[in-house]
């Protein structure tokens, strides 16, 4: 049986303190894959929760990209997908309220669309918070309560 989060666990999932290594950048260089370049990178929550951040890029075009924040479920190997910001790779019609757009947008998972049989991050919004790649990783990095790591200086003031 699929695993079904509430939107009260998705938002404290999300809202969740995700401290960022101080290599994370390196360790999320990506990979050809598939007619794609993708690279993730796990990471442990404040509360122990464990997520990823997987990156994908189309080799043939820049603005075709999805920057997921994923939930590992415990003791499975499912990925529940929390937040996908997307690039132009075509229109994309929210089913259930018969939405079509096209551009960049924002997925989130939600309760009403897993209970009705959907990908638990079915609904999407259209965006203009970003135009590009590095700009989608800065909001999902932003929106997911990534941490940054400290600076190796410390602070001048």
């Amino acid at each position: 049986m699929a695993v079904q989060l509430t939107d009260e666990e998705i938002q404290r999932l999300i809202s969740e303190p995700k401290p960022l290594p101080a290599d994370f950048r390196r360790r999320m260089s990506s990979k050809p894959k598939h007619g794609h370049n993708e690279g993730e990178i796990s990471i442990t929550g404040a509360a122990g929760s464990e997520f990823y951040l997987i990156l994908r890029q189309a080799s043939c075009n820049p603005l075709d990209f999805s920057v997921i924040l994923g939930y590992k479920i415990p003791q499975s190997n499912r990925i529940f997908r929390l937040c996908r910001y997307n690039g132009k790779h075509g229109e994309h019609t929210n089913k259930l309220e018969g939405q079509t757009f096209y551009g960049f947008h924002i997925h989130r998972a939600t309760e009403r669309y897993q209970e009705m049989g959907f990908k638990e991050d079915a609904y999407a919004e259209p965006t203009d918070r970003y135009s590009d790649f590095s700009g989608a990783i800065e909001c999902a990095l932003q929106d997911g309560c990534f941490v940054g790591p400290a600076s190796p200086q410390g602070q001048l003031f």
